[in-house]
């Protein structure tokens, strides 16, 4: 069967309007509240970036020091804060630097990210092209309105800017393979060096142009060149976005160190492989979670049997390779999926689509498959695109971490030091803050209340996303649970603010010290 004839339930004719319809979707979807919790209730990590960002702006220090990522996106929001800066003291906002803060800016860096994720739908259409219209547009459709995407498009975060670049990547090495020459695999190589500078696992994007190349006889002026090629332009694009991981070596080579620690020195209570597959169902949805299984099964098919060997390996071979790299890290978080995100709407595309055009076999004629495809694309589309509409819903509820932020404001005295157990609720300057992942684990021993009283603290804000499991299960968290539990006691609680379908978000107690 020729390559044609197999995917006959498909066809190369482009159409703009509905690829219109749902990169609009997908951008409405991205956009919608994205102002929700600002400035002093924003997304947890955001503060981490967007503070270095604007740190950068205020000193002229373009060094991160902090290398948890190798600070690529950190250098992007700075030049959006720049531009946003200069847009306020144009319009007579603020006279000096001074006047700013990062609550500032927020709101431009979410819209790039909301970009970012926007754009990554209409690369996905372009790579599905590869297969046909009726591929592009389902799996474009599905990335539109995936529930995980859809929800980290509204951070200042890194983990949609690499899902960004590793689709780039895919689309350009594809190119590449198609004109078979060594500097269009350079140009991919590039692509994986900047979703590399993004955030360290983007380097699995690597794979992508290299396996490309390799599986491309006729490279010109050949395969070794080709090869080379992705990897200096790779380095070169890394270096260049990520000067610093060079000019401050012996920071980066520690910081990198100490986070490889980190990713691996807990032990989850069930393996992190098994979450990863729970996170990604429901980032998809059941029906299309199955697809996308489906898709990858066809996949190892396609690969071992052609045609289309390539473009059918790069669809497999990464989100293979990264889910196995990221089982390997603690902790276990949803978002580090992502890059997964492109590459699974595909596969459940290619089930759909080419799962059915294999019904052909069986004489079944071209309107049971047609509806079949209809019935699956639905199936498909239909749960996540519900899921989120209800997250930005969502976002137009008043939080929990926006009713203690109010409550603080009009009850607390200004100036009181405060520990708070999130970074999401940001204090104004007024008061004394400190914001902890975890409130046993501020100090260099165990955190107790003591401690927090010696340091001279008055109140702590505890949030379930650090006390939830402890006190959810004792017995596996003892050491937590003990320590979490004498600061209840000894302390006297003043508000407490529970999640509700009115009040999103996790639980925050307001706690009050006896000296």
């Amino acid at each position: 069967m020729s390559e044609r004839e197999w995917r006959e339930a498909s066809d190369m004719r482009r159409s703009g309007l509905t690829l219109a319809a749902v990169v609009g979707v997908a951008a409405a979807l991205r956009f919608w509240g994205l102002a929700d919790g600002l400035p002093h209730a924003p997304g947890a990590d955001e503060p981490e970036l967007m503070a270095r960002a604007v740190g950068m702006m205020k000193t002229g220090d373009f060094n991160p020091h902090v290398f948890d990522d190798p600070g690529f996106y950190i250098h992007v929001q700075l030049i959006v804060a720049c531009l946003r800066f200069l847009v306020g003291a144009t319009f007579g906002e603020w006279q000096s630097l001074a006047q700013v803060s990062a609550a500032d800016f927020y709101l431009w860096g979410r819209g790039l990210t909301a970009v970012l994720g926007t754009a990554t739908v209409l690369l996905l259409h372009q790579a599905g092209m590869r297969w046909g219209t009726r591929y592009a547009l389902l799996a474009a459709g599905l990335l539109a309105v995936m529930p995980l995407h859809v929800r980290e498009s509204h951070y200042v975060l890194t983990d949609v800017p690499v899902t960004f670049f590793v689709t780039l990547t895919l689309v350009l090495s594809l190119r590449a393979h198609e004109s078979a020459r060594a500097w269009a695999f350079a140009v991919a190589g590039g692509a994986a060096g900047l979703a590399a500078a993004t955030k360290y696992p983007g380097a699995l994007a690597m794979l992508l142009p290299l396996v490309a190349v390799w599986m491309t006889p006729g490279a010109r002026p050949s395969r070794a060149a080709g090869a080379l090629a992705v990897m200096a332009a790779a380095a070169a694009a890394f270096l260049a976005a990520a000067p610093y991981t060079i000019l401050d070596l012996p920071a980066f080579l520690d910081g990198y160190a100490g986070l490889t620690a980190r990713s691996s020195g807990e032990t989850p209570v069930e393996p992190a492989w098994l979450t990863y597959l729970e996170h990604l169902r429901l980032g998809l949805r059941t029906p299309a979670f199955l697809l996308a299984a489906a898709g990858l099964i066809l996949g190892i098919v396609r690969v071992a049997r052609g045609p289309g060997r390539v473009r059918w390996t790069l669809a497999v071979l990464f989100p293979v390779a990264y889910f196995l790299f990221v089982s390997r890290h603690t902790p276990v978080v949803g978002r580090h999926l992502l890059p997964l995100g492109p590459f699974v709407c595909l596969l459940a595309a290619l089930a759909v689509v080419s799962g059915v055009s294999l019904l052909r076999r069986f004489d079944i004629g071209r309107a049971p498959r047609t509806a079949l495809i209809g019935a699956l694309t639905v199936a498909a589309l239909l749960p996540p695109a519900i899921r989120s509409v209800a997250f930005d819903l969502d976002l137009g509820r008043t939080s929990t971490i926006e009713q203690a932020h109010a409550w603080i404001d009009a009850h607390l005295p200004k100036g009181a030091r405060v520990a708070i157990e999130t970074r999401q609720l940001q204090l104004p300057d007024a008061y004394q803050t400190i914001n902890v992942p975890r409130l046993v684990d501020t100090f260099h021993s165990p955190g107790s209340y003591e401690q927090y009283v010696e340091e001279g603290f008055e109140y702590v804000v505890a949030s379930s996303a650090g006390y939830g499991r402890a006190l959810e299960a004792p017995n596996e968290h003892p050491r937590d649970h003990a320590a979490y539990m004498a600061i209840f006691e000894q302390s006297r609680e003043v508000a407490r603010f529970t999640p509700s379908r009115s009040h999103p978000g996790p639980e925050i107690r307001i706690l009050a010290l006896k000296k």
